[in-house]
């Protein structure tokens, strides 16, 4: 199996529970936080919706420079969730044409000249799913703390319950 076989297969799967998560987002709810340190329900789901569209962008460039200000906004759940869609259907697409030895290239994370960051596409498009996955296990546990009902991921959850799990 190729690399990018194994990718398509793991996002196939890790999407669709993703996309449930994000399915339950209350949008009135978007300024919430746990904690005045925490991101806000809201900026985290909007990461989330952003995070598959870094596969993409790391697929088909070598490097991505940050640039000022922050680009969070308070959007609807209708609209995070077509951006979801809109991005995980680029990172199919961009695996789906991706070489073994497309993995092999160089990317960096940078500000200007400054790299702060650099290893093998590879590596880089397992932290970000890696990253993704970490994201949406907080979501739940935001979902939680407000008394929405959680999605089974990995198995069903305690507001899914199956007789006998």
């Amino acid at each position: 199996m190729t690399l990018s076989e194994a990718l398509l297969k793991e996002l196939d799967a890790e999407m669709k529970s993703t996309r449930r998560v994000l399915e339950r987002v209350p949008s009135e709810k978007g300024e919430w936080k746990p904690h005045p340190k925490s991101f806000s329900l809201g900026h985290l789901t909007q990461l989330v919706s952003w995070m598959p569209g870094w596969i993409a962008q790391t697929l088909k460039n070598t490097e991505l420079s940050l640039g000022g200000a922050s680009p969070y906004s308070y959007e609807k759940t209708e609209t995070l969730l077509e951006m979801f869609d809109k991005n995980v259907k680029d990172a199919r697409a961009a695996i789906e044409g991706s070489s073994e030895a497309d993995y092999d290239v160089t990317w960096s994370l940078k500000m200007g000249d400054k790299v702060f960051y650099s290893a093998q596409r590879r590596e880089v498009v397992r932290n970000h799913l890696n990253h993704l996955y970490h994201h949406r296990a907080q979501l739940t546990v935001y979902l939680r703390l407000i008394d929405v009902p959680v999605p089974g991921i990995y198995g069903p959850s305690a507001d899914e319950r199956v007789p006998g799990f």
